[in-house]
């Protein structure tokens, strides 16, 4: 039993989709579980289609047309059938997308999930249908039906229990000398809406299927040959990674890294499933493994960069100090606006957090705040996290750069700077 996730990257044409069925046709071995994410940069135009998001109809309009005609490329060129069934699927969807976008605007969460959800099952329908007519056996499957959240829309928690059951009885049978074709990143809850499990969450679904189906393997497909030691944008000489442990890439997912979704790990952690990544442009390559390892190998400086950070300066506008019941209530806040915190540091007067830049979920974050707090923030910084760090090392990353904020361990340092260079 094996799973693999293809993202974003995989499948961004026709002559990715299909490289993406050749590797699924030569490498996959029956039963497979292939999990596929939206197509390309789909889910960032989906973002401005959101309700209440679009600064007008002719925004609108033009964001449905750039998502139509980015498909219809891709399907004309994979189908030399005008007719085929494809059409009319994509159709529907594309009609129910623009359905979608015309409902009142209700809570930014749920009106999210709800909207970007349709990047998954428009590329998993377009990949169904061709590897079929590529006479590669598939069956597509709604994982809205099979991974069941609660209702925290935009990062849906995981009931188990039911997502285990549902495994079981609804995707297992169809492992039967086929490939099961599904969507990452979203998921449903008991009363039928729409969830999604937090931006780039796709290897997240991965990771729960693998759990719940006990594989021997994951493999996530990158356009890198592993997981490197830092981002080849930043770095002209990176160093791939052999294996790293479990734990290891927990951490590194959690500061940022961008080959794998924090939360991916912990499930294949607890079934001591191997997780290979690997690049789609050298299958035959051997990649990198996170398994059940005693330390990364080799042993590097690994930096991990998050641009479009904002830095946050809370105090309290009733001259207390900042104690417990403070923290309690921010944190409370944070929760409910869906900020995720990056970085966080506090002394007796005020409370500074590292986010990303989001304009809508700042601007409901700060319409909370200033009631009771003064708030100070810095735009367009950059968090910088490494890991196996020296000085040396630290003085060249930064440069004459400014130095907002840093923390320090024993292994790890964390910086949010000026991104001026």
């Amino acid at each position: 039993m094996q799973v693999f996730k293809f993202g974003g990257a995989s499948v961004n044409s026709a002559a990715a989709v299909r490289n993406m069925a050749s590797i699924v046709r030569q490498y996959g071995r029956s039963p497979l579980v292939v999990v596929v994410s939206a197509m390309g940069k789909t889910t960032n135009l989906l973002e401005q289609l959101v309700p209440g998001v679009p600064q007008d109809e002719v925004a609108r309009r033009h964001a449905l047309q750039q998502l139509r005609h980015y498909h219809m490329e891709i399907v004309d060129e994979l189908f030399a059938d005008r007719h085929a069934p494809i059409y009319d699927k994509l159709a529907e969807l594309l009609s129910l997308l623009e359905e979608e976008t015309l409902h009142p605007a209700t809570s930014y969460n749920y009106d999210y999930d709800q909207t970007v959800s349709y990047g998954e099952l428009i590329s998993t329908t377009i990949l169904s249908e061709y590897l079929n007519a590529s006479d590669v056996e598939t069956v597509w499957v709604d994982v809205r039906d099979i991974i069941r959240t609660d209702s925290n829309y935009r990062e849906g928690h995981v009931d188990w229990a039911l997502t285990q059951q549902h495994v079981q009885q609804r995707l297992l049978p169809l492992l039967q000398n086929r490939i099961v074709l599904t969507q990452g990143f979203i998921a449903g809850t008991a009363s039928g809406t729409t969830t999604t499990l937090g931006r780039e969450g796709s290897d997240y679904s991965a990771a729960i299927i693998s759990h719940c189906l006990d594989a021997e393997g994951m493999t996530i497909w990158k356009d890198v040959p592993g997981f490197l030691n830092a981002d080849p944008k930043y770095f002209a000489n990176t160093v791939k990674m052999e294996h790293i442990p479990y734990n290891e890439a927990i951490e590194l997912a959690y500061y940022g890294a961008s080959v794998i979704h924090p939360k991916t790990v912990q499930p294949i952690q607890h079934s001591n499933i191997p997780l290979h990544i690997k690049s789609f442009l050298a299958p035959e390559a051997a990649g990198s493994v996170i398994g059940p390892y005693d330390s990364i190998e080799p042993t590097t400086p690994l930096y991990i960069f998050k641009n479009r950070q904002v830095l946050l300066s809370i105090q309290p506008k009733d001259f207390s100090f900042i104690a417990e019941e403070n923290l309690h209530s921010l944190f409370a806040l944070f929760a409910q606006v869906g900020i995720r915190v990056n970085l966080m540091q506090n002394s007796a007067l005020s409370f500074s957090i590292c986010v990303d830049h989001n304009e809508h979920l700042l601007h409901l974050l700060m319409e909370q705040l200033t009631p009771h707090y003064k708030v100070r923030y810095n735009e367009g910084l950059q968090l910088i996290t490494i890991r196996y760090y020296t000085q040396e090392i630290i003085d060249n990353i930064v440069g004459v750069r400014q130095v907002l904020l840093q923390q320090r361990s024993r292994v790890t340092t964390q910086l949010v700077v000026s991104n001026n260079d």
